[in-house]
């Protein structure tokens, strides 16, 4: 039988001083994607449902939430933890990897070889913009990972529009605004990356969304004079990347 995480436990996981107190949020998130071998990803899910996510919280780290691509042709496992600061973080996997729990449980479950090839992870933080990070669940609804890479010079610009117009923008065409970040200083994408996830009802809801939000008069004038003022478009050519992903059962976030 599968165990999902408990309601709870993901509630009081995300709670904190700074989403009570309506302040910003200053904590380190970690954004790491696991490659696993053919044949190999339920082994990872199971470690992560059965034992990892417990670890984590053991450890001091916040499970967010996790996800699948939809087409997942490269058995790709998502997932985001929260830190209170960089310090802790470091501390945290220190900790996390010298358990005897773990070193046991990592053992056991590659007994038959690896279930991890590669991977990869980015340390962001919240723009000032972004919600409040929230354990909801809703199992029937898709997120969307999208990674904005910005012409030279214009992070701050594409956030200012985001900040000003966008996610009101996307609110108004049925999209859930989940949260924003940004590499921090030396991480890969540091200055020049957007990193954010969107809700949907479905696929083919968000692309009905994104017809509409493309097509918004209001949306059309915003996006026209923030090119003006930016001299171009803020983003690269073929600088947008969407990754439409479903949540595991285990993620506290559904």
């Amino acid at each position: 039988m599968i165990q999902k995480f408990p309601a709870f436990i993901a509630a009081v996981c995300f709670l904190s001083p700074w989403a009570m107190a309506g302040e910003r949020d200053t904590r380190v998130y970690e954004l790491r994607i696991y490659y696993s071998p053919p044949g190999k990803l339920d082994d990872l899910h199971a470690r992560f449902r059965d034992h990892t996510t417990k670890l984590f919280e053991k450890h001091g780290m916040t499970n967010v939430g996790y996800w699948v691509p939809v087409d997942n042709r490269e058995n790709k496992l998502i997932y985001i933890l929260a830190f209170p600061n960089a310090q802790a973080r470091e501390q945290s996997w220190k900790a996390f990897g010298a358990d005897p729990e773990w070193q046991q449980v990592r053992k056991q479950t590659e007994s038959a070889g690896p279930i991890v090839k590669r991977v990869e992870s980015r340390l962001m933080s919240a723009t000032d913009y972004s919600p409040p990070i929230k354990a909801a669940r809703d199992s029937g609804r898709v997120f969307e990972l999208r990674i904005y890479t910005v012409s030279k010079g214009n992070l701050e610009n594409l956030n200012s529009r985001f900040r000003d117009h966008t996610l009101k923008l996307f609110e108004r065409h049925g999209m859930t605004n989940i949260g924003y970040w940004t590499p921090i200083q030396g991480q890969k994408g540091a200055g020049e990356n957007l990193i954010y996830i969107l809700s949907h009802r479905s696929v083919d809801t968000a692309k009905a969304s994104f017809d509409a939000f493309r097509k918004d008069r209001e949306w059309l004038e915003v996006k026209k004079a923030s090119e003006e003022k930016a001299g171009g478009s803020l983003t690269v050519k073929d600088g947008v990347q969407s990754t439409f992903m479903k949540a595991t059962d285990y993620s506290p976030m559904q």
